[in-house]
């Protein structure tokens, strides 16, 4: 299996071969984990985001792109800008941005990437270890600040992780894989802790309330676009709906949605070949013509010029 590297500014992210993609094809490439990398099957890489790697031709820096694994990059260096689900974030020394399996990004060539990055293959860590670190929150942020006491922890458990995963001769394969695998997991709980405390530490009281109405459109959001509906469903009255969710987010339970909408109709145009009426319909439009409106509305460009200008 032929390298890439996945570069931004000098970070390189190396992933193998898209088997099966046609590189003059349309669309959003995704970019797999290379299992060849796996040791025992733990699939992870560690290293340092610097120079010396190159952008695979097939993947230009400026272009958006996916990745069917995890990625934590620890910068040291700032500020540097990057775009995660459209949304750009910009980090400075001591900043983590932790991109998840499927969601869009893309990396600055204007930034300079400094510091160490981790990429892990999911599928390989017990449930339990999954949910504790929170591994598919994909409503948490994606760029964290950890305080002093919190990026000593992390940096002290990563620190761990990459001697562990830069020594595999001191000890028998089983138990390197094994000791691996716990180093990965006591670091992802502290990251996956920095994440939800993060998220908690941002929101009020009423945050149960929110959190119920999140978890409710999340599953919901394809086809129901109604605040009335979702109040009556959990029991509440549109007020503290209202309520609730300005106090958690700044926005209105109508304007939750709708980004939550825009959010995936922006994923379907981008990973997808769909016509811009298939689009609409997957996100709650039977009509093409209200879905372009209402795209229109919330984006100021069409879905079809969305669509043509991340195409280039």
């Amino acid at each position: 299996m032929a390298d890439r590297s996945i570069q931004g500014g000098g970070v390189g992210v190396s992933v193998g071969d898209d088997e099966g993609s046609d590189p003059g094809a349309e669309g959003i490439r995704t970019f797999p984990f290379p299992v060849d990398l796996s040791v025992g099957g733990v699939g992870m890489q560690i290293g340092p985001m610097g120079t010396g790697r190159t952008w695979h031709a097939d993947a230009p820096l400026e272009r958006v792109h996916r990745i069917d694994f995890h990625v934590v990059m620890f910068f040291t260096d700032g500020p540097v800008r990057h775009m995660v689900d459209f949304a750009e974030y910009e980090a400075n020394a001591g900043d983590v941005l932790w991109i998840r399996p499927g969601q869009v990004h893309r990396f600055s060539k204007e930034s300079g990437y400094r510091g160490t990055v981790l990429t892990m293959q999911p599928g390989f860590l017990p449930r339990a270890t999954v949910e504790a670190a929170g591994l598919y929150r994909y409503d948490l942020p994606p760029l964290l600040h950890p305080d002093a006491a919190q990026l000593a922890g992390l940096r002290a458990s990563l620190g761990q992780l990459q001697r562990e995963y830069e020594d595999p001769h001191t000890l028998p394969l089983s138990l390197h894989t094994a000791v691996l695998r716990h180093a990965l997991t006591a670091f992802l709980l502290r990251l996956g802790h920095l994440a939800a405390s993060s998220a908690e530490a941002a929101r009020q009281p009423d945050d149960t309330t929110f959190t119920r109405f999140r978890d409710a459109v999340e599953r919901g959001f394809s086809t129901n676009h109604s605040v009335s509906a979702y109040a009556d469903a959990l029991g509440y009255s549109r007020r503290t709906l209202v309520r609730a969710v300005r106090a958690a987010t700044g926005e209105t339970p109508k304007g939750f949605i709708d980004k939550r909408v825009v959010l995936e109709a922006k994923r379907l145009l981008a990973h997808t070949d769909l016509p811009i009426g298939r689009v609409g319909v997957a996100v709650g439009f039977p009509d093409a013509a209200n879905f372009s409106k209402f795209f229109h509305q919330h984006t100021e460009v069409t879905p079809a010029a969305f669509r043509a200008e991340l195409r280039g």
